[in-house]
């Protein structure tokens, strides 16, 4: 399988963005577009695009680095980072956030969405999706997009900016279909926070039927098998091959 490391374009918003592209197999009818966590790359996610791909031949995935900005819970380190994390906090609704971050790289991945379209592939074909932080940023980025999506994938993840997210999301929102997979020993993002993301989106008016929650015994924060199967699954009926 080709994996293509793809040069920023110069004369677009993505141009802060380096990505990586795990190309089909077959005709390419659909796209996942998946950001890594807090401090990885594209590349760290490579290996499961490349066990995904070859159980869904028809489609694309595109693996984005996000920007390297400094971390203030990690003392103000610079590293690749979606959005500064301001502190740790166990409380979700009281953790500080960094909106202007997140709306900014929301904008990032929304060029990588249109680069697709531009390119032929039908956004109901499009799924965005994310590992902890990154899983955020496919939250917020598919909930609030106006365009027609396939589905999010939030994986060891939280819903951000959630007093504000509900009055962003659009038409297209509610009815999106939602993946979740989460560790019950998560030691990062505590297991606690997905449970909680699933209700609030529900009290929210997203219906639960459209929202799988898996969890996944004695997994910290981290990806397994199971969970990536799972995730294949999923695609299979969300993004079907023609």
């Amino acid at each position: 399988m080709d994996i293509d490391k793809l040069q920023p374009d110069t004369d677009s918003a993505m141009a802060s963005l380096k990505f990586l592209t795990v190309t089909p197999r077959a005709k390419h009818t659909a796209t996942v577009i998946f950001a890594h966590g807090l401090g990885d790359t594209g590349a760290g996610w490579s290996q499961v695009a490349e066990m995904l791909a070859s159980q869904l031949p028809h489609i694309k995935f595109v693996l984005p680095t996000a920007p390297i900005r400094p971390v203030t819970v990690n003392g103000g380190m610079a590293m690749n980072a979606w959005f500064d994390i301001p502190a740790l906090a166990g409380d979700i609704f009281n953790a500080p956030e960094d909106g202007p971050g997140m709306r900014s790289s929301a904008r990032l991945i929304n060029e990588l969405i249109t680069t697709e379209v531009d390119g032929g592939i039908d956004s109901k074909r499009i799924v965005v999706g994310g590992f902890s932080q990154g899983g955020a940023m496919a939250l917020l980025t598919g909930l609030t997009t106006e365009r027609k999506l396939g589905g999010i994938i939030a994986l060891s993840s939280w819903l951000p900016l959630r007093k504000e997210i509900f009055a962003m999301a659009s038409d297209n929102a509610r009815k999106l279909p939602l993946l979740f997979g989460h560790g019950d020993v998560d030691p990062v993002v505590p297991y606690m926070f997905g449970q909680m993301s699933v209700k609030l989106l529900i009290e929210g008016g997203f219906a639960s039927k459209n929202i799988e929650f898996n969890t996944y015994s004695g997994m910290g924060h981290s990806a397994v098998d199971k969970e990536i199967t799972d995730v294949a699954e999923w695609l299979k009926k969300i993004v079907p091959a023609p």
